[in-house]
């Protein structure tokens, strides 16, 4: 009983936050099922956890059973690159078990250091003494820390509200990984309160992003355009209107899953030739706007062509239309006519040479 409350003063804070999470997960309706259960897989990863840690430093306060505490340190620092890597594991959409095979080959490697001393040992006074792979889970959690920023940053829409959170869940990693060697191994009772709050925090930050993106590509929303043009940012330059060509011949022949692919590969086209400062929306079933910050004309002609030359890798054809005025001659709503005229345009003629 003793143990259980010592357990539970440690570690309340972790367990308010974990149920939480759960909650949240269970009340979100957007996420996919799958997605749900390797949160969940994630929340009893992080809670297990925080029990492996816990028997370890007690054990070590007793100062015996130095075999037990060994099988328990050997855990623990397998435990954290396979924290990080079930969480990139997550956010990779068609997730693959190989991002979890290094986690694995470390957490070998730590349990075959309780009979060799490679990664780590305890002295006869039960100190840690480190081995010639004595970094090595630290390394390993590194990678797959910058493996995962890597992925969200790539996979999310450049904006300062999206990278912030971003930061803020790097430096929760950074600190799991250099505080032990500041403050000492002591740091290690607070690795899993740390992780799970920049989790929980971000989760927040997530539903509240998500709010302002197109379920199906991934690209900022009608309601979020709306908001843009009412707000009508000094800092325009440029507006680019692009409307896909025969997505109705798609869906009347092969379906409407066809036509969703359709949209997905052109939207991941568009993504990929803009810069942080150009936004893209999808506003309508197959239309698409581009608003572009502080833009110049060369980098406004370079965003066309990159586009042009995107999609014509694909089966897939679109209308292209924009307007440029960098001395803000033209408003808002003047930039949207004149780049809607001239994709309208773009798109009689595609019509008009492909009967």
């Amino acid at each position: 009983m003793e143990v259980l409350t010592s357990y539970l003063l440690q570690n309340w804070a972790l367990i308010l936050i974990l149920i939480a999470f759960a909650i949240m997960l269970k009340i979100t309706v957007f996420l996919s099922k799958k997605t749900v259960i390797r949160m969940y897989s994630l929340i009893i990863g992080i809670f297990l956890f925080s029990i492996i840690v816990f028997v370890e430093f007690y054990l070590a306060d007793l100062n015996q059973y130095n075999l037990i505490r060994e099988i328990m340190m050997a855990l623990r620092y397998s435990a954290t690159p396979l924290l990080i890597a079930f969480i990139l594991f997550t956010q990779i959409k068609k997730g693959r078990w190989y991002v979890l095979i290094p986690a694995f080959i470390i957490m070998v490697i730590n349990i075959i250091s309780i009979f060799t001393g490679i990664v780590f040992s305890l002295d006869d006074a039960g100190n840690l003494k480190r081995g010639v792979l004595g970094y090595l889970p630290y390394i390993g959690a590194g990678l797959y820390s910058f493996a995962l920023i890597f992925i969200l940053i790539k996979n999310s829409n450049k904006q300062v509200t999206e990278i912030i959170p971003i930061a803020f869940l790097a430096f929760a990693f950074i600190s799991g990984l250099v505080f032990p060697f500041i403050f000492g191994k002591d740091y290690a009772k607070i690795f899993c309160t740390t992780i799970a709050i920049a989790l929980f925090v971000y989760y927040v930050f997530l539903i509240l992003q998500l709010t302002k993106k197109d379920a199906l590509t991934g690209l900022l929303n009608r309601q979020a355009y709306y908001a843009s043009v009412k707000h009508n940012p000094k800092d325009v330059t440029a507006f680019v209107s692009i409307d896909m060509n025969g997505l109705k011949a798609i869906n009347d022949s092969q379906g409407h899953i066809a036509g969703d692919e359709a949209l997905i590969t052109l939207s991941r086209c568009f993504k990929m030739a803009t810069q942080a400062k150009q936004l893209v929306y999808r506003i309508g079933g197959d239309e698409f706007v581009i608003i572009c910050h502080k833009t110049s004309k060369e980098e406004l002609e370079k965003l066309i062509e990159s586009i042009k030359e995107s999609v014509a890798k694909t089966e897939y054809k679109c209308a292209i239309g924009y307007c440029y005025s960098p001395d803000k001659e033209k408003t808002i709503n003047e930039m949207i006519r004149i780049s809607d005229e001239m994709m309208y345009q773009d798109k009689a003629e595609y019509y008009s040479t492909t009967k």
